[in-house]
């Protein structure tokens, strides 16, 4: 009897999207420069709700389970003639990549799309993914999401809100983008997204919604007004009054950064706190502006997220390219929050191969050792991963990867206390 592979069975996609497995190679999964073969042990069956995308302008990188060695497989070795492509998964919210897709360009190969491209296989009749779970809870899980329930809350809240801007906003975000927090908000559960900045301080290179023409297209469009403070408590107070431990989050994908309008969003947290104490009000920033964010949690702010790609200078700076802010200031923003009491939480971009390069690893450990947050949610980064890399290692040098389990078990161990998921949580959590 022949014996199986120790490896998952590489999937490839033809010129047509159709993807199919490759019987006599294995899946390889990318850790930065580093590539290997897929174990079933370093993966999970895909996450409900995952997306398998094909590359096109690449070619797979495959493992050749015959002569053992790994292969960039520009055409099909059972077809010949028949190009075929990379297969790579846009996991499920909750899920950490541990390695991204393994490929090589093509010469007209372009930027990728805003997602993240895991490495994926199939083995006994199923997919698997390479990642870890890091958030069992189902908030954005989209079984929980059925279209007629959203479509009535969407209803439901034409009612009640009839003249309010930022609600016809979330129709759109709900029904036309597909946004899993605006879907919430019409289902009435979990976590609502207050947009409220149309301008942003900082030029993202995976800003979901505002690219300079001509580089990659935006995933959505971003708010074009700035709500009132009422109409902001309106939303708030409409989720708050209705979910029991809800929560509502400025900052989202589909605006700027909130601390630029701070003053209207300082004005609207005084409305919901002058009716209610119970809800969590959460802001999501880039962090900028310190003495905006001390207004912000004077008036009644509970939580604060800051997305960070890296907690050195000049990783972050080629990421986020600020206008007008520095570093420091994102530093004086978190123990700000963390001296004033909100909870503090970092949104931690991770892209294998640079997440979990040796340097990534030593000045995370000494960030949180030095800024005691409470919580690192741990997202994939949405940018093309063989793009980011270059730039990463032009910003400051990467030594190898340590792998993102290792990273993980490593930022555990040295802060036992540190909490670890994915998603903002409400105040009883806090």
């Amino acid at each position: 009897m022949k014996k199986a592979s120790p490896f998952l069975t590489a999937v490839v996609a033809n010129a047509a999207g159709e993807i199919f497995d490759l019987a006599g190679y294995a899946a390889v999964g990318a850790d930065g420069p580093l590539q290997a073969p897929l174990a079933p042990d370093q993966t999970l069956n895909l996450p409900h709700g995952s997306e398998l995308m094909f590359l096109p302008d690449r070619v797979p990188v495959v493992y050749d389970l015959g002569r053992k060695r790994l292969q960039a497989l520009p055409e099909n070795p059972y077809v010949p003639g028949e190009a075929i492509f990379p297969v790579a998964a846009f996991n499920s919210p909750g899920y950490m990549l541990t390695h991204a897709c393994a490929y090589e360009e093509r010469p007209q190969a372009g930027f990728l799309p805003l997602f993240s491209y895991g490495a994926v296989g199939w083995q006994r009749g199923k997919f698997r993914s390479a990642v870890i779970q890091v958030d069992a809870e189902p908030r954005q899980d989209l079984r929980q999401m059925p279209l007629d329930k959203i479509k009535a809350g969407v209803k439901r809240m034409r009612r009640q809100l009839p003249d309010n801007r930022l609600r016809a906003h979330l129709e759109k975000c709900a029904l036309t983008y597909g946004c899993p927090a605006g879907k919430n908000f019409f289902l009435g559960r979990y976590e609502a997204p207050l947009p409220a900045s149309p301008a942003c301080n900082a030029r993202c290179l995976g800003c979901i919604s505002q690219q300079s023409e001509g580089t990659m297209p935006c995933s959505q469009e971003r708010i074009a007004f700035t709500p009132s403070p009422e109409e902001i408590a309106g939303v708030a107070l409409a989720h708050i009054q209705r979910v029991p431990d809800g929560v509502v989050s400025f900052g989202q994908g589909c605006e700027g950064d909130p601390l630029m309008v701070a003053d209207t969003l300082c004005d609207a947290i005084r409305l919901i706190r002058a009716q209610t104490r119970q809800g969590t009000i959460n802001m999501n920033t880039n962090g900028s502006l310190p003495d905006k964010m001390a207004a912000l949690i004077e008036a009644g702010l509970d939580s604060v997220r800051i997305s960070l790609n890296s907690v050195r200078q000049p990783c972050y700076e080629a990421y986020y390219r600020p206008k007008g802010y520095a570093w420091q200031d994102v530093l004086a923003t978190v123990d700000l929050a963390l001296g004033r009491g909100a909870h503090v939480a970092i949104n931690y971009l991770n892209c294998p191969g640079f997440t979990d390069a040796p340097e990534e690893r030593d000045a995370l450990l000494a960030f949180v050792q030095t800024h005691p947050i409470q919580m690192i949610q741990w997202r994939n980064l949405n940018f093309d991963p063989l793009r980011y890399l270059a730039i990463m290692n032009q910003a400051a040098p990467q030594s190898r990867p340590l792998g993102v389990q290792a990273l993980f078990r490593e930022v555990g161990r040295a802060f036992p206390g540190l909490h670890h998921g994915y998603f903002n949580p409400p105040r009883k959590k806090l």
